[in-house]
């Protein structure tokens, strides 16, 4: 391709392309819990665009072109909640989510307050399970959503590697 991928803040003009890309990305998922009503399936633009203006979001691009994205909070209590960590099917198993990761790992500690980062995905998801693992992200617990998907939820405390080794 002869270009880098970058990575940078998610800007208003990103919102079109994050949300397609999302709605891409999670086909997979929905078609492996056999439900296509999932939340980044039906998110509308302008709930994208609230989303996007109350939490840090990181796109990472190809050229002109957003290839992945990632969001996260901060709360009260000082967990970093990441979310939506998605990177375009052709663009995968490059090492592109662990970077955009760690990227939002670092955004967030900047914040400050944060002490433990959490994320979730569903138990059927193998790979993003295997990415998180290789993050250093161990399951703290379980939440069944239906019959048919339950959410496994993995943290690490703030100050651990981003990556660790076999990326």
């Amino acid at each position: 391709m002869g270009m880098s991928v970058t990575i940078s803040a998610a800007t208003e003009q990103d919102a079109e392309q994050i949300l397609k890309l999302q709605y891409l990305c999670y086909q997979r998922e929905a078609e492996l819990y056999g439900d296509y009503s999932i939340e980044p399936l039906t998110q509308t633009l302008d709930d994208l665009r609230a989303e996007l203006g109350g939490s840090v979001a990181l796109v990472a691009r190809l050229g002109a072109e957003v290839v992945g994205s990632v969001r996260g909070t901060v709360d009260e209590d000082g967990v970093a909640a990441i979310g939506k960590l998605i990177v375009h099917p052709r663009m995968q198993r490059h090492g592109l989510g662990g970077r955009l990761l760690a990227a939002i790992e670092d955004r967030l500690a900047e914040e400050g307050a944060a002490t433990r980062y959490r994320l979730f995905t569903g138990h059927r998801s193998e790979g993003n399970l295997r990415l998180y693992r290789r993050c250093g992200y161990a399951q703290t617990g379980t939440e069944e959503v239906s019959r048919r998907l339950s959410l496994v939820v993995l943290e690490k405390p703030v100050g651990e590697p981003a990556l660790v080794s076999g990326l």
